[in-house]
């Protein structure tokens, strides 16, 4: 019997957890069930009621795993290693505990996965959310994928269900800061996608603050794509041309008809834009071999655990073996 893995990362969810979990339970009972299920839930060192609720659904459940985190790494480095934890043959990279991401799509995921598709991505076409941060997400996520090496669609998330290969692959890129809705897309392999409403959050609120967001979308662009290293470079290019522009215009209005400024206030102000932007080349240069030399030496451990329940014994590729 063939197994799916489902991830779901959460931090503060004591008002969701349970409702996931019986959520996706009952689409094993009833869709998918020819499939052995795991349903990993990785709780970010949650200071409500979480740990508690998951410990008493793994304790009649042993198909409920948890990965209990010592501190709070952020949701992708989380959710990140209990995709890493998975021993599923197809793994769901991230299934919200909010339920924003609909479960009732999972049979259909399974399905296309079983027709010979290695990655089974949603994409998000209808955004329950204000319309301010609907049109900031959609601007980012169309720009990102503008401008990074890789074929992306607009809207695409981290629901995504992904062959045992992909995680695999994915593994060898050992990143400490995983970018994993574009990381399925480098590892190559067949894809599709399937289009869905992304819903509002029905009970709490979202954990993710500006400053995650942001510090999240800071991330997507430094890992694929050389977008802002390569801005302050050609900052630096525009801003020396401008510089000797202006000082040959000024040469052309002093040889015309002389000049009315004191002697050396031009020389100084060129020379002011000229070094500027010497001092930006130079800095994105810099930054170009930064980024290569960063890429290499990223190695500590992607999250600290505390504890891990409903485990058996792990080889040493990753993959969970049952006790």
């Amino acid at each position: 019997m063939k197994k799916i893995s489902i991830v779901t990362p959460c931090y503060n969810e004591e008002l969701n957890v349970e409702e996931c979990w019986k959520a996706v339970r009952e689409l094993f009972d009833s869709r998918l069930k020819g499939y052995a299920r795991e349903h990993i839930f990785c709780d970010n060192a949650s200071s409500d009621r979480t740990v508690e609720i998951l410990k008493g659904i793994a304790a009649r459940d042993d198909s409920v795993k948890i990965i209990v985190n010592a501190r709070n790494f952020g949701p992708l480095r989380s959710n990140y290693n209990g995709v890493m934890a998975a021993s599923g043959d197809a793994i769901l990279l991230c299934m919200v505990a909010d339920l924003q991401d609909p479960p009732e799509l999972i049979p259909d995921f399974v399905k296309l996965w079983e027709s010979g598709y290695d990655v089974v991505y949603g994409i998000r076409a209808v955004r329950e959310e204000g319309v301010i941060l609907r049109n900031i997400r959609r601007a980012y996520y169309r720009l990102l994928t503008a401008l990074a090496d890789l074929a992306v669609p607009p809207g695409v998330g981290d629901f995504q269900l992904a062959d045992r290969r992909i995680v695999e692959a994915m593994r060898k890129i050992d990143d400490v800061h995983p970018f994993m809705r574009m990381m399925t897309f480098e590892c190559g392999g067949k894809a599709i996608g399937v289009e869905y409403t992304w819903r509002a959050r029905k009970r709490g609120i979202s954990k993710n603050n500006f400053l995650r967001l942001f510090d999240q979308g800071i991330n997507g662009f430094v890992t694929f794509t050389v977008l802002p290293v390569r801005l302050v470079l050609f900052a630096g290019f525009f801003l020396a041309a401008l510089s000797l522009l202006y000082a040959f215009i000024i040469l052309l209005i002093w040889l015309h008809s002389g000049s009315s400024a004191e002697p050396g206030i031009v020389t100084v102000i060129t020379a002011i834009f000229f070094f500027g932007a010497v001092q930006l080349i130079v800095a994105g240069l810099i930054g170009e071999y930064t980024l290569a030399i960063y890429g290499q030496v990223r190695r500590k451990p992607v999250v600290f655990e505390r504890e891990r329940i409903n485990f058996g014994t792990t080889d040493l590729d990753g993959r969970a073996k049952d006790a």
